[in-house]
C-alpha cells in the first residue's frame, strides 16, 4: 500500500504507521518547511498553527505569574459582578421590576445576615483561598513552540494508535490520510482542554452536590454549619458566597481544588475555571431572572432555579450547584416553580 508516498505493507508496524501519518501532518502545512519523518521517538513536524485564544508569553501580563492571576481572578470576579448586581438592586429602574424574583424590600426584610456580616465573611473566605491557592496552585512548565510541538507529537502518536486499533489498519489509514492533521490540531487545542474544563465543572458539581446534600440532611451539620447560608432567605449577589467558614473551605475551596486536580487543568486554564465558576456562584444568587443573561442561558441551574431552594418550601429540593441539575433530576431532587405550583393547589383540594 502506497501512502503519499510511503509504502506501508499490510501488516505495517507502529514505526511505518508513525511516518505515514506525520507525513501526512507535514504536507497538509503550506508553510511546511520541515519533511515528516520518524527516526525511533524522533518525530519532526511542520510549523504549528497557534490559534486566537493562546499566547506564547510565559506569564498573560508582564511580571505578573500566572499563579497570581488565578488567585487574584475569582476575588475580581466576586467584587465586580456584585458590584454591578448592586447598582442594579438602589436603581429603582421600573423596567427591572418584570426580571426581580423578589422585590427590595422583601430582600431588606427577610434576610437575617447583615451586611457588614457578610461583607466580613466574604473577606475572610478571600484571604482563605489565597493562601490555599498559594500552597497548591504551580506554575506551568515553560511555554514555547517547541513545547506545543512535543506534546502534539505525542497526541499524534495516541491517534495513529487508537484510529487503527477502532477502525482497523486499512480504515484507519485512509481517514488519517484525509483527516489526520486536523484531528491532531483540534484535539490538541480545542477537544481535549474543553473536555478538560467540562470534567473539572461535573467533579466541581458532584462534590458540591453531596456534600451540600449531607449538610441538609444531616440536623448537626445543618445547624450548627449550613444554617448561617440560609439566613439569607432572599438571594442577591454580595451573598452568593456567605457562609461558615468551614462550609466555605469545605463546599468551595476544597472542592474547587480537587476539581483542578482531578481534571489536570493548565494554571490558564484553572484562570478560566475560577472565574466562571465565581461568575456562577453570583448569578446564580443575583435575584433577577434575565432572559438575556448568558450565564442562565448556558444552563438550567440558575438564580430562579437555586432561588427555589433558599425558600421554606424547596429547601429540601434543588441541591445542586453551581452548574448542572443532573445529580438532582437521576436522585429525584429537582423542584422547579411548576411542582411548588401544582404543591399549592393540590394543598388548597386538600
Amino acid at each position: 500500500m502506497v501512502w503519499l508516498g510511503v509504502t506501508i505493507p499490510s501488516r505495517a508496524t507502529m514505526h511505518e504507521l508513525l511516518h505515514g501519518v506525520f507525513k501526512i501532518l507535514s504536507s497538509s502545512s503550506t508553510n511546511s518547511t520541515c519533511p515528516a519523518f520518524v527516526t525511533g521517538d524522533t518525530v519532526c513536524l511542520p510549523p504549528i498553527e497557534i490559534p486566537f485564544y493562546f499566547s506564547l508569553r510565559q506569564n498573560i501580563f508582564d511580571g505578573i505569574p500566572d499563579t497570581y492571576v488565578a488567585l487574584a481572578a475569582p476575588v475580581l470576579t466576586f467584587w465586580l459582578m456584585s458590584l454591578v448586581f448592586h447598582c442594579l438592586d438602589i436603581s429603582r429602574w421600573r423596567w427591572l421590576d418584570k426580571y426581580r424574583i423578589h422585590e427590595s424590600e422583601e430582600v431588606e426584610s427577610r434576610n437575617l445576615a447583615t451586611p457588614w456580616e457578610i461583607g466580613r465573611a466574604i473577606i475572610f473566605q478571600n484571604v482563605m483561598q489565597t493562601l490555599v491557592g498559594l500552597a497548591w496552585l504551580t506554575e506551568s512548565p515553560e511555554i514555547s513552540v517547541i513545547r506545543c510541538q512535543s506534546e502534539m507529537e505525542g497526541l499524534g502518536r495516541t491517534l495513529v494508535f487508537v484510529v487503527r486499533y477502532l477502525l482497523g489498519e486499512e480504515t484507519g489509514i485512509k481517514i488519517l490520510e484525509l483527516q489526520g492533521a486536523q484531528m491532531t490540531h483540534w484535539l490538541y487545542w480545542w477537544g481535549i482542554p474543553a473536555a478538560q474544563i467540562l470534567f473539572a465543572l461535573f467533579i466541581l458539581d458532584t462534590w458540591q452536590y453531596f456534600l451540600h446534600r449531607l449538610m441538609h440532611t444531616n440536623q448537626y451539620l445543618y445547624k450548627k454549619i449550613h444554617s448561617v447560608h440560609h439566613k439569607i432567605c432572599a438571594p442577591y449577589a454580595f451573598g452568593a458566597f456567605y457562609s461558615h467558614p468551614l462550609e466555605g473551605f469545605l463546599l468551595d475551596t476544597l472542592g474547587i481544588a480537587i476539581a483542578e486536580r482531578v481534571a489536570c487543568l493548565s494554571i490558564r486554564q484553572t484562570i478560566f475555571f475560577f472565574i466562571y465558576g465565581t461568575g456562577k456562584g453570583v448569578d446564580d444568587h443575583c435575584g433577577y431572572s434575565f432572559p438575556f443573561d448568558p450565564f442562565q442561558l448556558i444552563s438550567g441551574n440558575n438564580s430562579d432555579y437555586h432561588d427555589i431552594h433558599h425558600q421554606a418550601i424547596g429547601i429540601k429540593s434543588n441541591f445542586s450547584q453551581p452548574f448542572f441539575v443532573h445529580w438532582d433530576v437521576l436522585l429525584g431532587t429537582r423542584m422547579t416553580r411548576k411542582d411548588i405550583q401544582e404543591r399549592r393547589e393540590k394543598l388548597k383540594t386538600t
